[in-house]
């Protein structure tokens, strides 16, 4: 991953975000070619702290085939974005560019054992399903045992070892209060959801500099009133 310094992300904070999505696209290479799908997925870790992230697939998904160790994958793990126009600066001379969050897990990936698949279909939907609450959560022993053993028999497990880690979230940070300011608000003023989210993300990344804009409108206010 191409990560300017001002838009790194440091470990910690990529890998509570690659948790909190819970959703990316694991790749890997053929020999020909590259294959990839798009899958949930949950962390966990080894007992020496090595990060893992654990899956499935349809057992007819070629990524199946790839799976034995011998090659890194990558899985990754898109966030919000939006695309920043460059009239939206108090700055002249912009370009446009687009805002996002992204963070690349990299490592091998092996096949799960049978009792480790059930664990898997059970911790994955878990984590998922306690976003509903307080929606009673789907359970798998609410299958009849005919049909859930046909389910697992349908996908096969995977686990990554994340042996590399690399975060990007770009909210130009890199470019002075007023014009980071003014793209914010810019963006919050947008009918798209994601741009509004990419707003509140800038807002909470420097919230001093929204401070100041604060109390200069405050002033400025003021000023109006007096001399109204």
């Amino acid at each position: 991953m191409y990560t300017p310094p001002p838009f790194k992300s440091d470990r910690a904070a990529s890998l509570a975000f690659a948790e909190a999505r819970g959703f990316g696209l694991a790749c890997a290479w053929d020999g020909n070619k590259p294959v990839a799908s798009s899958l949930p997925f949950y962390l966990t870790s080894a007992n020496d702290g090595t990060p893992r992230a654990a899956f499935h697939v349809a057992r007819q998904n070629p990524l199946v085939k790839l799976a034995g160790g011998a090659t890194p994958w990558l899985l990754a793990v898109n966030g919000t974005d939006t695309y920043v126009s460059p009239d939206w600066y108090v700055s002249p001379d912009q370009v446009p560019t687009w805002l996002y969050q992204a963070v690349h897990l990299t490592g091998p990936v092996r096949v799960m054992s049978d009792d480790e698949l059930a664990q898997q279909i059970d911790t994955l939907s878990a984590k998922f399903e306690e976003r509903l609450l307080p929606k009673k959560p789907w359970l798998s022993s609410k299958m009849t045992a005919g049909r859930l053993a046909a389910m697992k028999k349908a996908i096969v497990g995977l686990e990554m070892t994340v042996e590399e880690v690399e975060g990007s979230f770009k909210l130009n940070q890199h470019k002075s209060d007023a014009d980071y300011t003014a793209l914010a608000q810019a963006l919050a003023s947008q009918g798209d959801a994601d741009a509004r989210e990419i707003a509140a993300l800038m807002r909470a990344a420097r919230p001093l500099a929204f401070a100041a804009v604060t109390v200069q409108d405050m002033q400025t206010t003021t000023l109006e009133e007096r001399n109204a």
